[in-house]
């Protein structure tokens, strides 16, 4: 026998399985788990119930407005706002991210001020000095630095409702967006670098090229979450007079004084389509995960519990 013991452990167990002894792994009790989803369903069914009997919800209206014209040219116009801000604010967050991570203190500080800035001050209130920028500038000018410019006009005919909504709504995004991408390119490992320079490869292009590409995997995930928020933040353009969903939701219960059938509309829309952006970012998910995900699964499929009757059986016949 030996100090260890595992012996006379195997001999316990063997005995006992001999004797007919009932080794299976009883599971505990939680009686609070089962008052908790008692109370919870008991909550359920009285919610349910509430919304379904009350009258004053007008479901009759909801199902008349839910495909009405005006709604559906607002919900058109907040998916092509959403599409657009999140390409602006993808592409110059790269950008920034980028100029974050530069040795150069000038390049690396012009992205820190901007980070500061844009994520320092509400969006609605960017949108409010966007769309009133002909206040500080009635002109818009583009042309050489302290020489000619070669295009001017009107910054009220230039800053429109959706120009004021993009630049809005896309360079706050970009300010969030670029702090995920920078994760991501300090989630690759430094060696990676290393490896690109000593092959030859110039910052620039180890970046596109070997760095980027392996950041994906942590980029892409919490990119899906900024959508979903970027859907549901463009309902702030509606104080600029843009024709989004919440706006001809106004737009139509400020004629008939209908406001909470529409809210409700304008709540089952945004519902739908959180949803589907949901099932798309957990595909994504899946799918820039699946290695590790995997290996994981592998892992815990390859457990047995130690007194199973077959690992004993294993270890006797490999002793």
């Amino acid at each position: 026998m030996s100090a260890a013991g595992e012996p006379r452990t195997e001999a316990t167990v063997e005995q006992l399985v001999s004797a007919g002894a009932d080794l299976r792994v009883k599971r505990a009790r939680h009686p609070g788990r089962w008052l908790g989803a008692l109370l919870i369903a008991v909550l359920v069914a009285v919610l349910v119930r509430s919304v379904v009997t009350n009258e004053n919800f007008q479901w009759d209206v909801v199902g008349e407005y839910i495909f009405d014209e005006g709604i559906l040219s607002g919900l058109v116009t907040t998916l092509w706002l959403t599409v657009v801000a999140m390409l602006i604010g993808i592409v110059l967050s790269v950008i920034l991210a980028v100029m974050r991570l530069s040795p150069n203190p000038l390049v690396s500080g012009a992205s820190g001020f901007y980070l500061w800035f844009f994520r320092g001050t509400p969006v609605l209130v960017q949108l409010i000095f966007w769309y009133n920028l002909a206040a500080l500038f009635p002109t818009i000018s583009l042309g050489i630095p302290f020489g000619p410019s070669f295009i001017h006009g009107s910054s009220n005919a230039i800053i429109t409702p959706y120009v004021a909504a993009i630049l809005g709504l896309g360079l706050n995004e970009a300010a969030y967006m670029a702090e995920i991408v920078r994760a991501g390119i300090l989630s690759v490992d430094k060696g990676q670098d290393d490896a690109a320079r000593a092959l030859g490869m110039k910052r620039s292009r180890a970046m596109r090229r070997v760095i980027l590409p392996q950041a994906m995997r942590f980029i892409i995930p919490p990119t899906g979450n900024e959508t979903i928020g970027m859907l549901k933040t463009t309902s702030l353009v509606s104080v600029i007079a843009l024709s989004d969903l919440l706006y001809s939701a106004q737009a139509i219960y400020s004629r008939n004084y209908e406001t909470i059938p529409l809210l409700i509309v304008v709540s089952i829309w945004y519902l739908f389509l959180t949803s589907l952006l949901t099932i798309g970012q957990r595909q994504i998910e899946a799918y820039f995960g699946r290695g590790h995900r995997g290996q994981a699964k592998g892992g815990r499929r390859g457990r047995r519990l130690p007194w199973s009757t077959t690992a004993g059986a294993d270890q006797g016949a490999a002793r």
